[in-house]
């Protein structure tokens, strides 16, 4: 029987960036954004405030749009100020590239396994789903949702009795499935 486990996002991760008033490198991102119009054009951005002195910065969404090239609906959620969206923004690669940032997702997440019935079967078929693109060591998931210690998770690994198509080790953020055998 295949249990299914969901890596989820329960809060907004912490944004990466170098504060330029205390030298801080951490930034919290609250579902604000600031629409502004220039004519035709358009700018917006996610604002964020930093951890240590509350100042605030912004992460730019759109520079220079002509307004009839933007959804209305993505305008709407920027107006509403749409955490959802925020967090997309977040986790989208093109805005994390421009505006240098980085993510980090300590204690942002957590593993729901759906009880804990499966723990004294034999054998174990697991599919790991994320909500969310979160960077996660699988022998951590592993061992959180068998209730193992990670050198145990490791051991298991070690003799095959943990085996999975893609590779344990390191970080993955993407759907993979493993079996455990006792």
């Amino acid at each position: 029987m295949l249990n299914v486990w969901v890596v989820m996002p329960t809060c907004l991760p912490t944004v990466l960036r170098r504060c330029p008033d205390c030298g801080s490198d951490r930034f919290r991102a609250n579902g604000k954004f600031r629409v502004n119009a220039n004519h035709k054009l358009l700018d917006a951005w996610l604002l964020v405030l930093c951890t240590a002195c509350g100042d605030t910065a912004k992460l730019t969404v759109l520079e220079r749009m002509n307004v009839r090239s933007v959804r209305p609906g993505l305008l709407d959620r920027m107006h509403g100020n749409d955490a959802a969206l925020a967090a997309e923004l977040l986790q989208d690669p093109v805005v994390r590239r421009r505006n240098r940032i980085a993510l980090d997702w300590d204690d942002a997440w957590r593993l729901d396994t759906g009880g804990t019935d499966h723990l004294d079967r034999e054998v174990l078929d697991v599919s790991v789903r994320f909500a969310a693109r979160i960077p996660v060591r699988p022998v951590r998931l592993i061992a959180e949702g068998c209730g193992l210690s990670r050198a145990e998770v490791e051991r298991l690994i070690a003799e095959g009795k943990l085996v999975s198509a893609v590779r344990l080790g390191g970080k993955l953020s993407g759907d993979f499935t493993f079996t455990l055998k006792r």
